[in-house]
């Protein structure tokens, strides 16, 4: 798919044409991250930053369930 970049006020940006948006399975305001690979840059709405802070959490709540258990008590 072919995307052009435009001005968009003082600054550019890129229109995502609607067939996109639907297989990104994204709306207006939502985020995307560009991330980039060897093959070039990949739209994703994966964010590797918050998916590493939510393994640490996740080993943390794993590491004290016993604790977390009688504070949620």
């Amino acid at each position: 798919m072919k995307l052009k970049i435009t001005t968009i006020g003082n600054s550019a940006g890129v229109i995502l044409p609607r067939e996109l948006m639907a297989r990104l399975r994204v709306e207006k305001g939502d985020e995307l991250y560009a991330i980039e690979t060897p093959d070039g840059v990949r739209l994703t709405t994966y964010d590797p930053v918050f998916a590493a802070q939510m393994e640490v959490a996740e080993r943390i709540m794993h590491e004290h369930r016993d604790l977390l258990r009688k504070l949620a008590q």
